[in-house]
């Protein structure tokens, strides 16, 4: 078995993990992207949006949103708060030593990106 999958095997086990824990927590989430091609990751880092050699393309990332309830507007809102999502990261990281949360990056802050290191 090669590393890179093993690695997917792990990462999958601790992405599932994440969700219980935001479930258990009643938090309202959407999973967004997790596998990326090469070509979209050249586009976004393009656009300054992305990296080209993104954890996505590895299948070893994804985004997800969290969402509050707004009272005024009766209606659930995306967050995008680091705060907000901190203590998923924070979870996120005890799950492997390789696990990282964007939003303990500076520039640019990406409280949605979870994703596990290959090296």
């Amino acid at each position: 078995m090669s590393k890179l999958l093993e690695l997917q095997f792990e990462f999958n086990n601790n992405f599932s993990k994440l969700l219980d824990f935001l479930r258990n927590k009643n938090c309202k989430f959407k999973v967004g992207e997790v596998l990326r091609t090469k070509e979209q990751a050249e586009i976004y880092a393009k656009q300054g949006k992305g990296i080209i050699n993104s954890q996505h393309c590895d299948n070893l990332a994804f985004d997800v949103t969290l969402f509050k309830w707004n009272n005024e507007k009766q209606a659930w809102e995306a967050v995008n708060d680091s705060d907000f999502y901190r203590n998923a990261g924070n979870y996120w990281k005890t799950l492997n030593s390789k696990n990282r949360w964007g939003g303990d990056w500076k520039n640019p802050n990406d409280p949605y990106h979870f994703e596990m290191e290959e090296n």
